[in-house]
């Protein structure tokens, strides 16, 4: 499942709970500024959690 920003490609890893919208699956780095926002609970999907944590360019 691929992330509901739109133009994103990225594979969605986390439900966002947002209590003024519709709830929404989104990838991490969407996750990370979204979530931020007063009542937004960031919720991880179960098996997910390789989508979560991003590669460093070495």
């Amino acid at each position: 499942m691929d992330c509901a920003e739109n133009g994103c490609d990225r594979p969605a890893c986390v439900e966002l709970h947002i209590p003024w919208d519709e709830n929404r699956v989104v990838c991490a780095p969407h996750a990370r500024v979204l979530g931020r926002q007063d009542g937004v609970v960031a919720d991880p999907l179960p098996d997910s959690a390789d989508d979560l944590l991003e590669e460093g360019n070495d």
